[in-house]
């Protein structure tokens, strides 16, 4: 029997974006993602966008029962910001306060701790088409303006707080690689963005400081481990940027207060140094999260470049490396990502020895399947691959624990199927199966199976 920490946290994560929905009458303001799906619906899987979800604005009391049916004692969702305040800044949708407020306090009184997420790749598009989003400073300080507002009408129930899910992804996705709005390839932009949202997560946190005094404050990223192909030194200095760019990048600020210096003279190599104050340093370095959330899912695998790279294209962290085909990987066909339960352990050893061994937790993990229908029994997806990915990741991330990391929870991705970006519904990783014709829910073998766990701290 393998056991977990006592007040293990227990649970699942969402996001308001893929979960709630839009209704009638809700007050909710537009975001960067129906922009998106305005100007390029074909671009998402079956044509299906951001307003189809699993409609928890509307069924959210019920799926609260939900996830105490399947073993949560913890839950990570995010606020919508549009939804709170429809244009980014001004103005508060008190529609958005009563069922913000109704939401958590029903997950208080089942025993639900909630985590509150402020930021999920969900920008006000007022606020993009206005300022261009992220990269601009006026952006940054609305965003400030945002978390103080959650911390002074949900701080009296919500007690644990995340700046921004994933900050790299909306980095790299909305201005180098495509997959975001405003799917901009623009280098200097996106050093600019990922600055900026660094500061805006240390302002926010500074806000969380003055309002909250019994709470914590944290960042959530996705850390994926660089692993070289051989321990040829091109190969591992292949590894060492990408760690910068992939990881570094967000994780140093965020816990040390300050960027690596290798990173920043890869930057200022390229003449893409952001525009940054020493006031704004100051208040980077000031302001320090207490609590991470790691997301993993796969691992980085890289080689030392085969060719040249291009001066003149625009400038990619490729730059520095190629991404490197293990033979005889584990894949998830469906995905197309890399199956690796031991970088879990990696990351945990990481923390504890480079980071301070700063209090963390896995905020997701989990694998996307597509056709899961194939697996179902009466009423019941037999999801065994789940339940098995899980045991893998959890033994790993045990093994860290008991050298000493300060692992306190295991948080998947996700309770209710839900609406996935770009990919839609094409790839199912709930818990709980959601029928998008009918939104009934019906629980899967692995959210059965997660009760167990929790009952048990263990399996």
């Amino acid at each position: 029997m393998i056991k977990f920490p006592e007040n293990f946290y227990w649970g699942s994560s969402i996001s308001a974006e893929q979960s709630e929905g839009r209704f009638s009458g809700d007050g909710k303001g537009l975001t960067t993602w129906d922009k998106f799906f305005e100007v390029e619906p074909y671009k998402f899987h079956n044509g299906i966008g951001p307003e189809t979800t699993t409609s928890m604005y509307k069924y959210y009391l019920d799926d609260v029962k939900l996830l105490k049916e399947t073993g949560h004692n913890t839950f990570r969702t995010s606020i919508s910001w549009a939804r709170l305040i429809p244009n980014g800044v001004g103005e508060v949708n008190e529609e958005a306060v009563k069922f913000y407020r109704s939401y958590f306090n029903a997950l208080k009184e089942e025993g639900i701790q909630v985590f509150v997420n402020l930021s999920h790749f969900d920008t006000p598009l007022a606020l993009e088409e206005e300022f261009g989003g992220f990269a601009s400073k006026v952006v940054v300080d609305a965003y400030a303006k945002y978390a103080r507002t959650c911390f002074e009408l949900f701080g009296d129930t919500v007690k644990t707080w995340f700046t921004f899910n994933e900050p790299i992804v909306s980095v790299e996705c909305g201005y180098l690689k495509q997959y975001h709005y405003p799917t901009e390839v623009d280098p200097k932009k996106a050093v600019q963005v990922a600055y900026n949202i660094a500061l805006a997560s240390a302002k926010a946190t500074k806000e969380f400081k003055e309002v909250i005094k019994d709470g914590n404050i944290g960042i959530i990223l996705n850390l994926t481990p660089a692993y070289p192909r051989s321990n040829h030194p091109a190969d591992l200095k292949a590894a060492r940027i990408a760690e910068l760019f992939a990881n570094k990048s967000f994780l140093d600020p965020a816990v040390k207060g300050k960027y690596d210096e290798e990173l920043v003279e890869l930057v200022k190599k390229h003449d893409l140094l952001p525009e940054y104050t020493t006031d704004e340093l100051e208040i980077i370095s000031n302001n320090k999260v207490n609590i991470l959330g790691i997301n993993y899912y796969q691992p980085l695998r890289v080689k030392a470049r085969e060719s040249k790279p291009n001066d003149e294209a625009p400038f990619m962290p490729e730059y520095y490396y190629d991404n490197f085909i293990m033979p005889g990987r584990r894949m998830n066909p469906h995905r197309g990502w890399e199956i690796y339960p031991k970088g879990l352990y990696d990351i945990s050893v990481n923390i504890r020895e480079n980071y301070g061994n700063i209090p963390w937790f896995v905020a997701e993990n989990g694998m996307g399947v597509e056709g899961e229908e194939k697996y179902k029994v009466g009423d019941m997806i037999h999801d065994d691959y789940r339940i098995e990915f899980f045991k893998e990741h959890l033994e790993w991330l045990h093994k860290g624990i008991q050298e000493g990391s300060n692992c306190k929870g295991y948080l998947v991705w996700t309770a209710i199927d839900c609406w996935s970006w770009l990919n839609a519904y094409k790839n199912r990783y709930g818990l709980i199966e959601l029928d998008l014709k009918t939104a009934k829910r019906y629980i899967k073998k692995s959210g059965y199976w997660f009760k167990k766990l929790n009952e048990n701290n263990g399996f």
